[in-house]
This record gives structure tokens, sequence and C-alpha cells, in this order.
């Protein structure tokens, strides 16, 4: 016999169950009869009785029906946007100020408390306030190094007090002295080779892979590496070739795990997006939204979306393992087609 097929209320309810904050079957509300109140599908109160459960498609049909706004799960984004305004004036705060705001001062001049604010900046920014003070303390030594400043003026301008407090930090990629001249000095490896994709162009510092290009003609992907790194010097590496066969039989076959050296560079969000991206696992897909929800910044879909299009390491940090909410495949660098090969070689549909 024949399997009934679940309605829409069917899916909509498992969604609820599941505290599923970007549900397959689409956007709703759901509201509780004894309580008077809707919620968005991901609330963390405890799941009501299917027998005292409603579903509206909208805010205005739920309220228009008598129920009230859930204070948790705030599904008509008030408060939301009281978070947004707070951690907006943080951020403006922390561009202006010449040393890093402490976490306690934040959150005074915000009116929350230091853990409630900690919890909501991040929410919306998707890193903490510490980590978005460092970006802008790189950007700033970057802007004065590109500007010709010596080294020590740079790095007292920008906050960070001492040279040794910025050797070795992620935000530059390379030393102050290189970063002042432009990154000249910079070595970067090449390789190329013909793959399932098309062309295959591999790039390569002393710390790892920093590039990976296919599917287009090779003086297209040269040109992209030297777009991200206009003033390394770009060599061809014979060295190079057991990586690119490597990188070439992952296109091949992308359900095998591949495991290299990586010189990743890119700010604090877009690093955080980037392990996100690669801790889903093979065989499996996310919406930009899930990403962002599973991040523990549900409001950063946008920016999750902007550092998936960033990402300079395809398939290695496998962005072609997000889609669109309804399923659909949505762009990817390196074409569509690119895109649905990976995840057909990895059993997706």
């Amino acid at each position: 016999m024949d399997s009934i097929a679940p309605t829409l209320d069917d899916l909509r309810w498992q969604a609820v169950l599941g505290r599923e904050a970007a549900p397959a079957c689409g956007s709703f509300l759901y509201a509780v009869t004894t309580q008077g109140v809707f919620c968005r599908p991901g609330c963390p109160a405890r799941p009501p009785l299917r027998r005292n459960t409603r579903f509206f498609a909208c805010v205005a049909t739920a309220e228009a029906a008598g129920f009230r706004a859930c204070k948790r799960c705030d599904p008509k984004g008030e408060r939301a946007s009281l978070h947004r305004d707070a951690v907006t004036a943080a951020c403006a705060l922390i561009e202006a100020s010449e040393t890093i705001p402490s976490l306690a001062a934040l959150a005074a001049r915000a009116g929350y408390a230091r853990h409630h604010f900690l919890r909501m900046f991040r929410e919306v920014t998707g890193v903490t306030p510490r980590s978005f003070a460092e970006s802008v303390r790189g950007r700033r030594l970057q802007a004065a190094l590109a500007g010709g400043a010596r080294v020590a003026d740079a790095v007292a301008e920008a906050g960070f007090g001492s040279e040794s407090r910025v050797y070795g930090r992620p935000a530059l990629g390379m030393t102050p002295g290189a970063a002042r001249r432009g990154a000249r000095g910079e070595v970067i490896s090449m390789a190329r080779a013909e793959s399932v994709m098309g062309p295959l162009l591999v790039g390569a510092t002393a710390r790892g892979v920093c590039f990976i290009g296919f599917a287009e003609p090779l003086e297209a992907l040269e040109g992209d590496l030297r777009r991200r790194f206009p003033h390394a010097t770009l060599q061809e590496d014979p060295a190079l070739a057991e990586t690119v066969a490597a990188i070439a039989a992952h296109l091949r076959e992308p359900a095998a795990a591949l495991h290299l050296p990586l010189d990743i560079r890119g700010t604090a969000f877009q690093r955080r997006v980037w392990e996100a991206l690669q801790a889903i696992p093979s065989g499996e897909t996310r919406s930009y939204a899930g990403l962002a929800a599973e991040m523990g910044a549900p409001a950063a879909t946008r920016a999750v979306a902007r550092a998936c299009a960033q990402n300079p390491l395809a398939p290695i940090i496998p962005c072609h393992r997000v889609v669109a909410k309804d399923g659909n495949l949505t762009g990817y660098r390196w074409g569509l087609a690119a895109k649905k090969r990976l995840l057909a070689g990895e059993g997706v549909g």
C-alpha cells in the first residue's frame, strides 16, 4: 500500500519539533492556542502539543487571529532591530577609538549586561567585539603601511602598542615590513593542470595552498590570482605537481577527503564562515540562513553569502555545499555546472 504523503502542516510541525531556524518547507509562524502567542519555528521554548498549534504564513495573519508575538524568539523582529542599532553604535565606537574599548564599557554604553551584549554582538556581526576591534586595527595598520609609513609609526597609529604584538597575526597574512612594501618580496608558487572541471591553477606560499581556480581559461585564472596578490612575485614551481594532482583527483572524486596545508587569509568573520563550511559533512548541504544560524549569527545571512563568494580555496573549503533555502543551486564562483558536479560526486542529487 502506498504511503500517504505528508501535508504542508505535517512538514511545518516537524520543523517546529526540530526547532529549524530555516525550515526546508518554507517560512511560516506557529501559534500556541493555550498561551495566545505566535513564534518562529526555531523558537527555543518547549514545543507545544500538536492539538494546541496553529500555523500562519505571516505576522499579519497571526495577529489578525488574535495572537501576540513571543518575547523569546521575537517573530516581528522588533527586538532584533533594537539589537542591530545597539551593535551598530558599538561598532562605530570601536572604529572611532584609538584603543580597544572594554567589553564592560561597550555593554554599559549599549545598556545591556556584559554576557547579553556579547551574545547580541556575536549574533549580529558573527564575531566578538574583540575580534571586530582586531580587524579594525588590522585595517588601520594596512592603510598606514600602504601609505608608506614607517613600521613603528604605523603600528603605533593602529593601536597595537608594539611591533611584537603584530608579527604572526593573521590580519595581514605577512610581516608588517612586507605589507609596507606592498607584499613585494613574497613569493607565490603556481602550477597548472587539466582536470575534469577544465583548466586548474593552484597557488601556494611557504605556509600552504592559498588559491585554487578552475573551470576557466588559464589566463583568467592567473589574472584572478594576481588580483588577489597584486604585489607578490608569482613563479611556476614543479614541486607543486603532487599537490595539483591531489586537487585534480578531488575534483574528479569529491567524496574522498583531501587534507593539505592551507594559507587562509581573510577577516575574522570570513575565517569563521570558512571553518563552518569545512564542518559540513560530505554529502550534506546547508542554506545560507541555516549556516548563519549554526554559527550563532542568524542575522548575518548576507555576510555569510558574501564570505562564501570570496572563498579562495574551493573545493577544499566547500562553499558548494551551501544552496538556496528551497534546495536550488545558487551562485558559485566557478559556475553552477561545477557546483552541480561537485555535489553529485558527494551523492547529492
